[in-house]
């Protein structure tokens, strides 16, 4: 079987700036690569979009452009997968474009999920590149490894589905005297594709935390598709002047206790 997929997102052309070996003694300055437009779009597509069963061929165009005045020849790479070119290395006459088609041959055991990668012409020409096999999708999120060291609270987000994940966190802190910390769900500057852990950062300066109280933070982190995930650690902070604290209020009590104790034996006599 095969489809032919076409993006309906618009939005500008992917573009870089490229030297590459020329086809004549005198080599172009730029060049650029960007999806074809497809027939519902107006415009450029931000990205190629693919999507299909597993044993799928799917098909799509990219785009060459060289603008300069002698021929430039260009070398295609993929690092999404399965992925074939119809001509490679490709040849771009001077001031013109060239379009290239290519393939994606989804294995018939892939499993479903979204996968990405990009598409490559010489040197410093990208194009990214977005596939989704069909099947089940299960958007699953953990929140991993929290610990307070330093100005900051530490943890991991792991994707455990099989679907992009764009992750949005929330922050609370306890104390033994109440809350010490909110901040509410925001979104994170993350795309975490199926699979993938990253290990992230979350500021707590020393002018914001307690001086002296056991403290429990707790994150909350949420996706798309219903993906939620919570984890905490506990924590005891004390500043270096904060022993002194119990110390004053220990030797306070003994204080006290002595002067009662005086007091009950002078009643007995």
């Amino acid at each position: 079987m095969r489809a032919r997929v076409v993006a309906a997102v618009l939005a500008a052309p992917v573009c870089a700036g490229l030297t590459a070996p020329a086809a004549s003694a005198v080599p172009t300055t730029s060049a650029s690569a960007s999806p074809a437009p497809g027939p519902v779009t107006a415009g450029g597509r931000p990205y190629l979009y693919l999507e299909g069963p597993p044993g799928t061929v799917l098909e799509d165009t990219l785009t060459l452009t060289n603008p300069g005045r002698a021929p430039l020849t260009l070398r295609l790479r993929a690092t999404a997968p399965w992925v074939t070119f119809a001509a490679n290395p490709v040849t771009v006459p001077p001031r013109t474009r060239a379009d290239v088609p290519f393939s994606v041959t989804v294995p018939p055991d892939a499993p479903p999920g979204d996968r990405t990668g990009t598409l490559r012409a010489g040197d410093g020409v990208t194009v990214p590149v977005r596939l989704r096999v069909g099947g089940p999708r299960l958007a699953a999120l953990t929140v991993e490894d929290v610990r307070v060291t330093g100005d900051s609270i530490r943890y991991a987000l792991v994707n455990r589905g099989n679907t992009v994940l764009a992750p949005r966190l929330a922050v609370r802190a306890e104390g033994l005297f109440g809350e010490v910390l909110r901040r509410s769900e925001r979104p994170l500057r993350l795309e975490l594709r199926p699979g993938r852990r990253a290990e992230l950062t979350e500021p707590w300066p020393g002018p914001e935390r307690p001086a002296l109280d056991r403290v429990t933070v707790r994150l909350d982190a949420t996706a798309g598709e219903g993906a939620r995930a919570a984890a905490a650690a506990t924590r005891t902070f004390v500043t270096p002047w904060a022993p002194a604290v119990p110390a004053a209020a220990v030797a306070a009590g003994a204080v006290t206790w002595w002067t009662r104790r005086r007091r009950a034996r002078g009643s007995e006599t």
